[in-house]
C-alpha cells in the first residue's frame, strides 16, 4: 500500500547545493581571519590567506594546488610518448619472424627471393611498413600482424583527435574504416561551411550529428561547442607531437599514411587540424612537455595525458586566484574531481561556501574610505571567542572556583543557566520542571523524575556602574616583541564582557605611542603596527582622567598594558616631547597625572610586559602612588589577567 501522492518521485538532489548539508562553520574561520587582521593584515588579505591555508576539516587552496603539481609531476615522471611506435615495431618484428619461419623450409626460388626482399627492408620502422604494403604474405601470422599495424595506426590517429575512438574501433572492419573516413569528410565540409558563414550551418550540423553523433560522446549542442571540443583535443595531440623527438615525429608522419591501409585518413586529419587551428588560434598549439618515465603511451593516451596537463595548469590558475575578479566559484569542480578525486571536490565546494557565507552574513563592511573592514557583527563574534578563552584561563587558576555571577548583589539579569556544583543562586523552578518533563518523555519514562542535569539557576549580577579606561601601549616594541595580537585580543575580551554582562559600564579604549588616542574597538582591531618612537603614558592618563570625569557617579577602573617606561609626554601646545632615556620632566608629568587619578578615587593597575629593570622600577612606583598594583602576566595570560583584575576591582 503506497502513501505517496501520485505525481511525486524521489531521487538524488542535483539542483544546486545540498539543502540538508551542514552549514559552513564560520566561527573557526572568523577566528582565523580576526587573528590575521589583529596582527596587521587587511580583512581582504586575511580572507584570502584563510582560503589558501584552509580549515582543520577542509584542505586549503595551497594544499589542493600542491596536489595538482604532484599529479602533474607523476604524469611526466611515469610516462613516455613512443608507445605507438614501440607497438608497431613489435608487431612488425613478430610478422617478419613468422614469415621467415614459414619461408625457411621451402626450397623453391620464390622463397629465397622473398627472404632476400625481407633482408633488404629499410632500417626504419615506417619505411619497412611502407615497403611491405604490397607484399604477399605467406605466413598467416605475418599477414595478421601487418593488418594489426594498419588497424592500430588508424585507431590511434582517430583516438588522438576523438575521445574513446580507439576502443570503439577495436574490431573495426573495412566498412568501419570507410565510415570513419566518411565522418571526417563530412566534418571538414561542415567546418568549411561554418568558416564561410553559410546560413544553413545549423541544419548541416543537425544532419551531421544525426548521422555521426556516435563519434561524439560530448554531445555538443551547436557548431561552436563542436569546434571547442575538437580544437582542445587537436591542440593536445599537436603538443604531444611537439614533445617527441624530430625522428619520432617523422616516423609517425610516414606511418600515418598506412592507417587502415588508406592514405585518405591522414589527409582528412591534416585538413581537420588546419581548420581547427584557424578557428581556434587561442588554443596552445606550440608548447611541449618533457616526459621521462618508462610507461609508453600510444597516440590516444598521449593526447589524453597532454589534455590532463593542460587541465591541471588551468586548475592551478583557478586555485591561485591571482587574476582580477577571481572568485572560488570559478573553480571547475568537475575537472578537479577528475584529477584529484571526489575529496578534492568536496574541499573546493566547502571553501567556496565558506567564502560565500562570510560575505553573505555581513561579516565584512566597507569603511568610509572604501576599504574592507570587519563589521560589528564580526567583532562581536571575535569578542565572544576571546572572552571564552579568557574565561577558560580564569577557570584554570588554582584555588579559584568559577562563578557565572558577576557580583554579590544578587539582582537577576533575566537569564538562566544550568546549575553547577557550588552555585548559590536561586533555582528557576518553571524551567527546571520543564527540563525534567522533556527529559523523562524523551527516554520513555511514565513518571517525571527530576535529575541534577534538569536544574537551572537564575543569573545575578551587580547593578553598580563603573567607568573603565583600558590603556594599551602601541609603540613599535609591542609589535617587535610579539605582544601586538595578545593586546588586541585582551581589548576584545574586555569589550565583549562589558557590552554583554555589564552594559551600564562605560568603557574607553585608549592607545598610546608617541601620542595617545581614544579609539573604537574596530579601529583598535584593524590598527597596523607602525614604526613610532615614544611611550606617552602621560597623554594616555590625561585621556583616561577625562573619561572618568565624564562619569562621576561610576566606580573608576584604570587598566594599563605596557612594555616600556614613559619616554614621551604632552606639552601644553599639544606636541609630544620624546627622549630616551626618559627625561625627569617626562616622569614627573606622568606621575602627576597618576596623582590626579588617585584624587578621583581611581587606582591604576599596570600589566607589565617584559622584564626591563627600569620599566619594573617605574611601574612599581606608579602603582604605589595610585594605590594600585602591578601584574606581570605572560602573553597567553594577559587577557585573563586584565579581565580578572577588572572583575576584582569592580566587585571591590
Amino acid at each position: 500500500m503506497s502513501f505517496l501522492p501520485e505525481g511525486y518521485s524521489y531521487g538524488p538532489w542535483n539542483d544546486g547545493p545540498d539543502p540538508l548539508a551542514p552549514p559552513a562553520d564560520l566561527r573557526d574561520a572568523l577566528d582565523e581571519i580576526g587573528r590575521d587582521v589583529m596582527a596587521g593584515a587587511s580583512p581582504r588579505s586575511a580572507l584570502e590567506e584563510l582560503l589558501r591555508r584552509g580549515t582543520p576539516r577542509t584542505a586549503g587552496l595551497d594544499e589542493l594546488t600542491r596536489r595538482l603539481w604532484q599529479r602533474r609531476s607523476e604524469i611526466q615522471r611515469r610516462h613516455r610518448l613512443d608507445g605507438t611506435l614501440q607497438e608497431v615495431q613489435r608487431l612488425l618484428e613478430q610478422a617478419l619472424e613468422a614469415e621467415r619461419r614459414e619461408l625457411f623450409p621451402d626450397p623453391d626460388d620464390d622463397a629465397r627471393f622473398r627472404e632476400a626482399r625481407l633482408d633488404a627492408l629499410p632500417p626504419g620502422t615506417a619505411a619497412a611498413v611502407r615497403e611491405l604494403a604490397q607484399y604477399d604474405w605467406r605466413s598467416e601470422q605475418g599477414r595478421e600482424n601487418y593488418g594489426k599495424i594498419r588497424d592500430l595506426l588508424g585507431r590511434e590517429l582517430l583516438d588522438s583527435r576523438f575521445e574513446g575512438m580507439k576502443e570503439a574501433l577495436r574490431n573495426a572492419g573495412p566498412e568501419d574504416a570507410e565510415r570513419a573516413n566518411k565522418m571526417l569528410a563530412d566534418l571538414n565540409d561542415l567546418l568549411a561551411a561554418h568558416t564561410q558563414g553559410r546560413e544553413d550551418v545549423p541544419e548541416r550540423f543537425a544532419e551531421f550529428m544525426r548521422e555521426h553523433g556516435e563519434f561524439f560522446p560530448e554531445n555538443p549542442k551547436n557548431v561552436e561547442e563542436l569546434v571547442d571540443v575538437l580544437a582542445a583535443r587537436a591542440a593536445a595531440a599537436q603538443r604531444m607531437l611537439n614533445s617527441m623527438t624530430p625522428e619520432q615525429r617523422a616516423e609517425l608522419a610516414e606511418l600515418s599514411q598506412q592507417a587502415f591501409g588508406d592514405p585518405r585518413l591522414a589527409q582528412q586529419l591534416s585538413t581537420l587540424d588546419a581548420q581547427l587551428r584557424a578557428l581556434r588560434p587561442g588554443e596552445d598549439w606550440t608548447s611541449s612537455e618533457r616526459f621521462r618515465g618508462n610507461d609508453p603511451l600510444g597516440l590516444g593516451d598521449g593526447a589524453r595525458a597532454m589534455s590532463d596537463l593542460a587541465e591541471l595548469d588551468a586548475l592551478a590558475e583557478q586555485l591561485g586566484q591571482s587574476y582580477p575578479g577571481a572568485r572560488l566559484e570559478d573553480i571547475d569542480v568537475e575537472a578537479l574531481e577528475r584529477q584529484l578525486g571526489p575529496d578534492a571536490g568536496v574541499d573546493a565546494r566547502r571553501l567556496s561556501e565558506l567564502e560565500r557565507e562570510l560575505r553573505r552574513q555581513g561579516l565584512f563592511e566597507r569603511a568610509p574610505d572604501g576599504t574592507l573592514r570587519l563589521s560589528p557583527k564580526a567583532l562581536r563574534r571575535l569578542g565572544e571567542t576571546a572572552l571564552a578563552d579568557v574565561v577558560n584561563a580564569l577557570r584554570g587558576k588554582a584555588g579559584e572556583r568559577d562563578t557565572e555571577s558577576a557580583g554579590a548583589a544578587g539582582e537577576p539579569t533575566g537569564a538562566t543557566r544550568p546549575w553547577r556544583f557550588g552555585d548559590m543562586q536561586p533555582w528557576d523552578v518553571s524551567r527546571t520542571v520543564r527540563n525534567s518533563v522533556l527529559r523523562s518523555v524523551s527516554v520513555g519514562e511514565r513518571s517525571v523524575r527530576m535529575d541534577v542535569s534538569d536544574v537551572e539557576v537564575v543569573e545575578t549580577e551587580h547593578r553598580s556602574r563603573a567607568a573603565v579606561a583600558l590603556l594599551v601601549d602601541t609603540s613599535w616594541s609591542m609589535v617587535q616583541e610579539g605582544r601586538w595580537l595578545p593586546m588586541k585580543r585582551t581589548a576584545l575580551a574586555l569589550h565583549q564582557l562589558i557590552s554583554t554582562r555589564f552594559r551600564n559600564d562605560a568603557l574607553q579604549l585608549i592607545t598610546f605611542g608617541r601620542h595617545a588616542t581614544s579609539v573604537e574597538l574596530a579601529e583598535l582591531v584593524g590598527l597596523e603596527g607602525a614604526w613610532e618612537q615614544g611611550t606617552n603614558a602621560h597623554h594616555a592618563l590625561l585621556l583616561a582622567g577625562r573619561h572618568l570625569r565624564r562619569h562621576p557617579d561610576a566606580q573608576p577602573v584604570v587598566l594599563m598594558v605596557t612594555d616600556g617606561e614613559p619616554t614621551a609626554h604632552l606639552e601644553p601646545d599639544g606636541t609630544a616631547e620624546f627622549d630616551y632615556p626618559p627625561q625627569p620632566r617626562t616622569l614627573l608629568k606622568t606621575l602627576s597625572e597618576v596623582d590626579r587619578m588617585a584624587k578621583l578615587g581611581a587606582s591604576v593597575t599596570v600589566f607589565r610586559l617584559g622584564d626591563d629593570p627600569r620599566l619594573t622600577a617605574f611601574v612599581d612606583l606608579l602603582a604605589r602612588r595610585s594605590g594600585g598594583r602591578v601584574v606581570a602576566p605572560d602573553l597567553d595570560g594577559l587577557g585573563a589577567a586584565v579581565v580578572g583584575d577588572y572583575l576584582r576591582t569592580r566587585k571591590r
